[in-house]
């Protein structure tokens, strides 16, 4: 089995399950989780980064958040 049958079997089982997968991905587990990664590495980004990047750290944080989970 190659590359190509392995990218061709990932593809296959993601069309079968879309829907359970989005509903995964917008589920209440899915939100707190990514909150928690997200705000982990937003603060870790924060702490070498320089004060002025902050700002749009929390942007594209929030940015990231809207698009996981359910708020």
């Amino acid at each position: 089995m190659g590359i190509d049958d392995l990218v061709n079997k990932g593809k296959d089982f993601l069309e079968q399950n879309k829907d359970k997968i989005d509903e995964a991905i917008k589920s209440e587990h899915a939100e707190e989780i990514s909150d928690k990664a997200l705000d982990a590495a937003a603060e870790f980004v924060k702490k070498v980064a320089p004060e002025g990047v902050h700002e749009h750290v929390d942007n594209v944080r929030d940015t990231i958040d809207r698009s996981i989970g359910n708020e």
